[in-house]
């Protein structure tokens, strides 16, 4: 197998300012939103609580590890621990302080609700434009507009503006939208728990699906039955490091072991 992604060296800092207000986007929303104030002039309150100068987070600290075609990896940890900063990164949301990842082929990513949905549009516009930016050509979309519809399962409201569409409406058309890429890499965060149980399911066939096709899927959730019956390798995270690799049923161990810890150190039973 070839392998689909490589991560050397990776690492992410932020710049914590204690203000009231402002500071930097960590966020691909939250980055639109300050550019569109900047264009309108308004200006972004920011004012650094006293005794306070900025301080350095590391997000990330020096991450290392390759994935394989046919890869379907979960991602583990506490919240915090830099799991949703790592996709981000993997989906080009946001760059990376130091080192390298290289992708190999289409990627496809469903990071939080509504992104790369405009509001205004109905389902069937923002099948287009969420595909265009997946790297769909219109007439590709048009091929697979009927399997995208169905799988979602929001066919009856295909035409109304999505701002009317319920946070699990979201999910099930973006996510339909982003696994007809017929992605080699497909990457997803937590979103998937928004959806009900059907739905979830049907995902999960898909990934599945994906996986025996070797393309490689990176998943991040704390829904560990999924990792332990839907992964065959999963990475534990933990104030930024990989502190296990290897596979889903030992991580899950480890990372049991982790939260068996107390503030004090001690184990609890």
């Amino acid at each position: 197998m070839r392998t689909a992604i490589s991560a050397e060296r990776l690492s992410k800092r932020y710049s914590l300012h204690h203000s009231r207000g402002g500071g930097d986007p960590t966020t691909f929303r939250e980055a639109i939103t300050k550019r569109a104030k900047e264009l309108l002039g308004l200006k972004t309150a920011s004012r650094n609580l006293p005794g306070k100068g900025p301080e350095d987070f590391w997000a990330l600290r020096d991450i290392n590890f390759s994935i394989e075609e046919g890869t379907k990896l979960g991602i583990i940890g506490r919240n915090g621990a830099g799991k949703s900063t790592l996709l981000k990164i993997m989906a080009r949301i946001t760059e990376p302080t130091e080192g390298t990842v290289r992708l190999r082929g289409r990627t496809a990513s469903l990071l939080e609700v509504g992104t790369g949905f405009h509001p205004e549009l109905s389902g069937r516009e923002n099948i287009f434009f969420n595909g265009a930016l997946l790297g769909m050509s219109r007439s590709e979309i048009r091929r697979k507009l009927d399997q995208i519809v169905e799988f979602s399962g929001v066919g009856q409201f295909l035409d109304l503006p999505v701002k009317h569409y319920s946070s699990g409406m979201y999910v099930r058309l973006a996510f339909a939208v982003a696994a007809h890429v017929d992605p080699d890499i497909l990457i997803l965060d937590e979103v998937l728990s928004v959806g009900d149980l059907q739905f979830q399911r049907r995902c999960f066939g898909k990934i599945e699906e994906l996986g025996s096709a070797a393309r490689a899927v990176l998943f991040v959730t704390h829904d560990l039955s999924a990792v332990s019956s839907l992964c065959n390798r999963c990475l534990v995270l933990d104030s930024g490091r990989i502190v296990f690799d290897g596979m889903p049923s030992e991580a899950i161990l480890h990372y049991h072991g982790m939260n068996r810890l107390t503030a004090g150190g001690l184990i609890t039973p």
